[in-house]
């Protein structure tokens, strides 16, 4: 008995959902063995396959999902594969010839469909998307690091404000200390016509 996850899915688990149903789109398979044949390598069920699909992964995927469909209409197009036929032969019509094709033809074609320049756009637009989550971290941690000098600076301006703003309540108080002295002084210190007033009495 196979356990089946319930955890979290992972940026490359949704890679591997995405190529896999991309590649069915393409070749002409249905969204459920695609989503049976990741179920497998990831011990997921199929449901739970169908429903990351449908629910998150495919919004992300348009652009990619309406190349795989125009490449399936193409390879159609290319082969006409008619059930009646098979295992026999597979027909095709170009312009007004119908010509016979045997099943090693179809298999030649879809290997080098397989290595063909789309394969090579995914590989391309995987390493391009890569590069772009590359530059995005090394920003994220320049802006980072930044922030991080920021911080020590404004810690560094808030001490030296409260210091600042220390020296000068002691100037305050100092002058204030000042001034009580003078005033004191200048109690203690008779008038001079005082004296004579008395004298003179």
């Amino acid at each position: 008995m196979t356990i089946t996850r319930q955890d979290a899915w992972t940026q490359d688990e949704d890679i591997l959902l995405a190529e896999v149903v991309l590649r069915h789109i393409r070749e002409g398979g249905t969204q459920l063995s695609a989503f049976e044949e990741v179920g497998k390598a990831l011990s997921r069920t199929a449901a739970a396959c169908g429903f990351r699909w449908n629910s998150f992964v495919r919004k992300q995927y348009q652009s990619g999902i309406e190349l795989a469909k125009k490449q399936r209409k193409e390879l159609r197009k290319k082969i006409g594969i008619h059930s009646a036929n098979l295992p026999g032969s597979v027909k095709t019509v170009s312009g007004s010839n119908t010509e016979n094709l045997t099943l090693d033809d179809v298999i030649q074609y879809l290997e080098k469909l397989k290595e063909a320049p789309v394969q090579k756009d995914f590989i391309d637009e995987k390493k391009k998307l890569a590069k772009e989550i590359n530059e995005l971290k090394q920003e994220v941690e320049k802006l980072r690091s930044e922030n991080q000098s920021l911080k020590k600076r404004l810690e560094l301006t808030e001490e030296d404000y409260k210091a600042l703003i220390e020296i000068m309540e002691r100037a305050r108080k100092m002058v204030v200390l000042q001034e009580d002295e003078r005033n004191k002084k200048a109690k203690l210190q008779p008038e001079p016509n005082e004296n004579l007033e008395k004298l003179e009495k």
